[in-house]
């Protein structure tokens, strides 16, 4: 697959190396602002809870 993107990029090496630069870029900012906030519920650590109830003021001590 790399080597077909390669082949059909414009330019020589510059060309290249600054098309394959974009789509790398492009496809870091497709997933950043589209698929990741969609799938962000879905994700297993924002089930996150916070047990609220009674705690004790002492710390307890490390064992030995």
């Amino acid at each position: 697959m790399y080597v077909w993107i390669w082949r059909h990029l414009p330019g020589g090496l510059p060309g290249k190396m600054i098309g394959s630069l974009v789509l790398f870029l492009g496809a870091c900012a497709l997933l950043l602002f589209v698929v990741f906030p969609r799938i962000q519920g879905k994700l297993p650590w924002n089930d996150v809870t916070i047990d609220r109830g009674t705690h004790s003021s002492s710390t307890p001590t490390p064992g030995p």
